[in-house]
Parts: structure tokens; sequence; C-alpha cells
């Protein structure tokens, strides 16, 4: 188990920076995910940790150590890419041991080392197989197993599940968390799956155009998102952000009105000197908590245009709302049709964002 810190940590290519002087420390046994759109900068921040990348400017380190003259193989980390990139011709045992093998550790040692990894991963009955007889998870296993070996200090993963079916993707993700809680490995997971980072992750890193939006447990993030971006990335499906303007303020609170064919007027509690009358704001509310037909203190008018009927959750979604797109999640006995529906919210369950993104709803006790 070991510290990883990243210390003003920048990457440019040319004069294009894609990494700006990120800050970030992971505590000996964690498992952090680092989660954002295509082109966020993720799979960069792994490479540069591992020394695949050189930085611009910044540090990183190691158990205390900076790795600024320190080359990958000598850093103490074990990648598992995208690719399974076995080698066709080698059996499970073979590919798993070839890096030992290439540092010189001797065959009784390898195969122990091999061995040990098969028992964690399962792999036992498999160990004389070629990567052609097998599934595409137990690949996947070999890939990780070949990590295992090398008793590193930090395991990491660049979006290993992508070439999975969604069963796999689901077992596979399981097995890595299990791993985690079995071993007490620090662990970095990079994905652009945030349903992947949310089931895994001790804390999640959010990155967005080599930034970090936002640090801190699943929950958390969920729960309380610092900004729109972040609202709208975390969660399945997205948190509802409906345009409004704020009409007065009060002491710790704003009146907030959504437009739409039927204004809708709330209060909501805002942190002190954050806004002014005539102020551009953003509610958001998850789907789960906006209740379909119901007579709740706020209502709101909507059209449906279709309907996800999932069994016993259902996902009805109204597009065309003046203020926002909207989803509203049904459990049950909901409506199956679309069309007209009423629906109401509670304030306790919205956030507020204001004009420049940022959360401005204050934690409640």
């Amino acid at each position: 188990m070991s510290q990883v810190e990243l210390i003003g940590a920048g990457k440019s290519f040319g004069e294009v920076d894609v990494i700006h002087d990120v800050d970030l420390s992971i505590e000996q046994g964690e498992l952090v995910v680092f989660v954002g759109p295509s082109g966020c900068g993720k799979s960069t921040l792994l490479r540069l940790i591992c020394g695949l990348e050189h930085l611009s400017r910044g540090e990183v380190k190691i158990d205390g150590m900076s790795m600024k003259r320190v080359d990958p193989a000598r850093r103490g980390v074990a990648m598992v890419f995208q690719s399974y990139a076995l080698y066709p011709h080698m059996n499970v045992a073979d590919n798993m041991g070839f890096a030992l093998r290439m540092e010189g550790v001797k065959k009784a040692e390898r195969r122990a080392r091999v061995e040990e990894a098969a028992r964690i991963l399962q792999l036992e009955a498999l160990l004389d197989r070629l990567p052609k007889q097998l599934s595409g998870g137990q690949r996947q296993r070999v890939a990780i197993g070949r990590a295992i070996v090398r008793h590193p200090k930090v395991f990491l993963f660049d979006e290993p599940l992508s070439n999975l079916d969604a069963e796999l993707r689901v077992q596979m993700r399981q097995e890595i968390a299990g791993l985690h809680r079995m071993m007490q490995a620090t662990m970095i997971y990079v994905t652009h799956d945030q349903v992947e980072a949310m089931t895994m992750a001790d804390r999640i890193v959010v990155l967005r155009a080599g930034r970090i939006e936002q640090i801190g447990p699943p929950s958390e993030l969920y729960a309380r998102p610092a900004n729109l971006f972040v609202a709208g990335f975390i969660g399945s499906p997205r948190m509802n952000l409906l345009a409004a303007r704020v009409t007065a303020l009060g002491a710790g609170t704003a009146d907030i009105l959504i437009d739409g064919p039927a204004p809708v007027s709330l209060r909501l509690p805002v942190a002190p000197d954050t806004l002014a009358p005539g102020d551009t704001v953003t509610v958001g509310i998850r789907p789960e908590h906006i209740e379909a037909n119901a007579d709740g203190p706020v209502r709101i008018e909507v059209e449906t245009a279709f309907v996800e009927n999932l069994g016993n959750t259902r996902y009805l979604h109204a597009p065309a709302h003046p203020a926002g797109a909207m989803v509203i999640e049904s459990r049950g006995d909901g409506p199956l049709a679309a069309g007209p529906l009423t629906v109401s919210l509670s304030p306790e369950r919205c956030h507020l964002f204001g004009p420049a993104g940022l959360r401005l709803t204050p934690d409640r006790a």
C-alpha cells in the first residue's frame, strides 16, 4: 500500500495544456476513480503517475518520494490497460509470469507468485490454456493477474472493462472491488462510465478539460454536486436542471420562479450574499425526487413524450418543457402512457446553482 501525491501536476503538448496544475492526494489503500467525458485528461493523468508521459511541470510522489527521475519500471506501479495484450502463443501461466521472467526472477518464485495470483482470481484451472481458449472476462482476469504477480505498490486501471459486454462489466467490476477489499491495495481506476465510478470508488475525482471539478465519496458527489457539470454528469438518469430566476430574497432564502406554461414559484435556502433579485439560476432535482400525479407542495405541468418501462421502474421523459428537459422516475403502478402529467416536488429535495454554475444550496445539518 502506498500514498500517491500530485503537486501542481501539469502536462502540455506544444502550446496546448491538457492537464492544468492538478493537486491530488490518494491515501494508502484507497480505490480512487478518475471519471469524466472523453478527452478530459483522465488517462493522461494516469500515464503521468506511471511515467509513460513526462510532466511539463509539477511533481508526482509515491510514498513521499519524487518520481521526477524514476523510470516507469522502477516506480512500483502496475498498469492494466483497456486491451488485454496477452501473448497468443503463451498459456495463462506464462502470460502472467512473463514480466517476472524479464526481471530475472527465478523460476520457482515466478511459479509461486503466478499460483498465488491465480488463486486470488480463481484462475487455477486455466493456467495451461491459451488466450484463445478463454472468455473475455477470463482474459481480463489474466491481465489483472499479470499486474498482481509484480507485487506493486499501486495498481493503475485504464478503462479495463471497455471491451466487455454489459453483463461481464457488472461481474468484473464486482471482482475488482472484491480484489481491492481483499488486498487492501492502493488502486487508481480510470473510466468514462459514471456507474462504474459510483459502484466501485472510495472517492471519485471528476475531471473536465484537464481540471478537477470535484473530489469526494460517491454519496457526497450524488447528494451535493459542487456545480452544474457534476450535477449533470453523476447520476443515471442525470439530474433535471431547470432554468429559473430569482424574484426576491429573504433571510437565508431565495424566491425562485421556474418558467413554463404555468410558472412555478418555490422558496429555497441559499447562502447569504450570493444572489440578487433578477439573477438567472438553475434548479436541480433528481428524477427519483419528482412524484408523478402527486399532490405535493410544488406542482409542475409537463407533457411526457415517451415512457421507458423497466419493469418495476419507469422513466417518463418530458423533453419539451420550457425550463429544461425533465425525466421523472415512477415505481410500482405509475403512469405508462405518454401525455399531459402533473408532477410534484419538495423544495428540500432541490439544489440551487447560481449564475456561474456553482452550487449555492447550504449543507443541511
